[in-house]
């Protein structure tokens, strides 16, 4: 398990908010409404309507794994990205799990655990945020990739195999997304009594 990694104060506020990074955090933020009217248009029964919802979801996944790497290669990590940042990565996933349950593509119980673990995981780095960064682990990037391809494919308009493909790589997520949420619970806990010693 990967440990806690602090973080000084002072290296934070020199960095300006208005960035490059926070900006395509903004920008995701503002791509999660316009992808729900997208996947929404004609119930969600229309083919070319479910591929650009695909399109906008996709570009909003690849934001995701841009601004991080921008943020931290050019030293760019404010208080602010640390917060919006994850923000921008649950309203996606939400809105595009809610949506998918609403149109009967994704199992009710699915959502409600990524939800779950997502709003928790969240919660706690508003807990620890003064106390320091949890570095992201490779289970917690392998979640994030495994519930963007499963929910990416979903997306599309699947019948069949290629939909019951889908849903299983969605599935192993879910799995994936409980071990790495106890994972984070027990790091944040450790930081927090670090922070205290």
């Amino acid at each position: 398990m990967t440990e806690p990694v602090p973080h000084t104060q002072a290296s934070l506020k020199a960095v300006p908010v208005v960035n490059l990074a926070n900006g395509l955090t903004v920008f995701r933020i503002v791509l999660v409404p316009v992808f729900v009217v997208l996947l929404f248009v004609a119930d969600g029964q229309s083919t070319a309507w479910r591929i650009a919802a695909f399109v906008v979801f996709a570009v909003a996944a690849f934001t995701d794994q841009l601004d991080g790497r921008i943020a931290r290669s050019w030293g760019l990590v404010t208080e602010f990205g640390k917060l919006a940042d994850p923000i921008a990565d649950k309203a996606l996933i939400g809105a595009a799990l809610l949506g998918l349950s609403i149109l009967d593509v994704v199992p009710w119980w699915v959502t409600a655990v990524i939800l779950v673990r997502e709003i928790g995981v969240t919660l706690l780095r508003f807990w620890v945020v003064r106390h320091g960064v949890i570095a992201a682990s490779q289970g917690g990037k392998l979640k994030t990739l495994l519930q963007s391809i499963g929910i990416g494919l979903l997306v599309l308009p699947l019948h069949g195999l290629a939909q019951d493909i889908a849903l299983w790589i969605l599935y192993v997520a879910v799995a994936v997304t409980i071990v790495t949420g106890l994972d984070y619970v027990w790091r944040a806990v450790v930081l927090r009594r670090t922070a205290r010693d």
